[in-house]
């Protein structure tokens, strides 16, 4: 077999990416309003005191009431033992993403990371959220800042045109300057029908990443989610059941993420409520 040239070959590397209609991109904003009220909701429950397994059965009242459907419930992963069992990702403190709601009562001081994720009418949105149990310490408060911040600067970067790795580098950039690290076994992902398609959405950049890079370009629908960790950015699995993922050493951790829609002129959030 030939063997293809660098160029060719790095083509032929790049993903498939499902560009969106208007009409489409519509249809995922009225996914990505369900999943902003269920965020609502979380915020007026979350307190200290609250068991983790209420907030599932909250988001699962407000999905419902929307005629949606929960895309996380029922997901099979290979390192898992069981399909996950909530509407929602509830992950406490060190645990970073995939964390199953229990019947833990929070306490003040701890934070929360609220993942969901909803089907409307055939199309998705997915959004996520840390949330301070009451109040907090100054550097856990710091960690909920910069990873906000970081999101925030990723929708301020994305211009029609640039690559992504431009971006991630930045998202990076802010995190680490701040003294904490990127999550890179996680990262955020193309969104439409599915709730995970082309491309993988990382928020970091190295030579490996860029050879999966894409163009931002009107009609790219994605999830971006910068997952940020107080101390190492390395993960593992929390418990036997192979969902919860939780800092190799025990720090905290913070997430959050919106639904993001290219257009001609920037970036349209699709989960902000609108």
């Amino acid at each position: 077999m030939m063997r293809l040239a660098g160029k060719q070959r790095e083509r032929q590397d790049r993903p498939k990416i499902e560009l969106k209609s208007p009409r489409e991109i519509e249809l995922m904003r009225a996914a990505g309003r369900i999943v902003r009220r269920v965020h609502d909701r979380m915020a007026e429950a979350i307190r200290p005191g609250v068991r983790v397994s209420e907030l599932g059965a909250i988001a699962d009242d407000v999905i419902a009431a929307a005629d949606g459907e929960a895309l996380f419930r029922g997901v099979v992963i290979p390192s898992a033992r069981f399909p996950f069992p909530s509407s929602i990702c509830a992950s406490v403190n060190h645990e970073v993403v995939h964390g199953i709601p229990d019947e833990r009562e929070l306490v003040e001081g701890d934070i929360i990371s609220v993942d969901c994720g909803v089907r409307l009418k055939g199309y998705c949105g997915d959004a996520a959220n840390t949330y301070a149990v009451g109040n907090i310490s100054a550097e856990a408060q710091r960690l909920l800042d910069v990873t906000l911040a970081t999101l925030d600067l990723a929708i301020e970067e994305m211009k029609p045109g640039r690559r992504w790795s431009d971006v991630a580098s930045k998202m990076q950039r802010l995190v680490e300057d701040a003294g904490f690290s990127v999550v890179r076994e996680f990262v955020g992902h193309g969104i439409g029908r599915n709730m995970h398609e082309e491309p993988k959405v990382p928020n970091y950049s190295d030579r490996q990443q860029r050879k999966q890079d894409f163009i931002l370009e009107p009609g790219l629908v994605i999830a971006v989610e910068p997952m940020v960790n107080v101390g190492t950015r390395h993960v593992q699995a929390g418990d036997a059941s192979g969902w919860p993922q939780v800092t190799r050493d025990g720090s905290l951790s913070a997430h959050f993420e919106h639904t993001l829609a290219m257009t001609e002129s920037g970036v349209d959030i699709l989960t902000d409520g609108r």
